[in-house]
């Protein structure tokens, strides 16, 4: 058991943090606890990839739901390439068919939207399920910044 002390003295490891951001849980494998890394990924992505499934590509928009987007983001690079997705490929017109969305105001012109986009409460849930990606990411990578390495706690042990 380590003392409390020990554990205030432990250096901060900024290299794991960001590897943990960029895919998560490879800060911990990369100091040794290959089983915490390894179910914080399926974790993780599981979660995003499941938003994606429910509310489709147009759950991550960051110019749309920027509040959302900052929680989603955390879940690091995956969530701006799902944005890239739904801007370049669904907002332009690539994928699906572009129509016309009846304005909220009679006397604004009416909006194009894709006939992908997702307009139901699976949307909703879809934001929800990758922004909770994003905020579990943030303890996976506080944790991957402050856990010292399995040698260092007295052997490899892979957890």
């Amino acid at each position: 058991m380590t003392n409390h002390m020990d554990q205030l003295d432990e250096p901060l490891h900024f290299g794991r943090a960001l590897m943990s951001w960029i895919l998560p849980g490879l800060g911990q494998c990369m100091a040794g606890h290959r089983r915490r890394g390894i179910f914080a990924m399926i974790a993780i992505l599981g979660m995003f990839f499941c938003g994606l499934l429910i509310g489709g590509v147009d759950s991550v928009d960051r110019k749309e739901d920027p509040l959302w987007f900052y929680a989603q983001a955390a879940a690091g690079p995956i969530a701006f390439a799902a944005d890239w997705a739904n801007s370049g490929l669904l907002k332009t017109g690539r994928v699906g068919e572009l129509v016309e969305s009846p304005p909220s105001n009679p006397r604004a012109a009416p909006t194009m939207v894709s006939t992908f986009k997702t307009v139901t409460v699976a949307n909703e849930v879809g934001i929800l399920y990758c922004a909770l990606a994003g905020l579990m990411n943030v303890v996976v990578v506080l944790d991957a910044l402050k856990r010292p390495s399995a040698l260092a706690q007295g052997g490899w042990k892979g957890s």
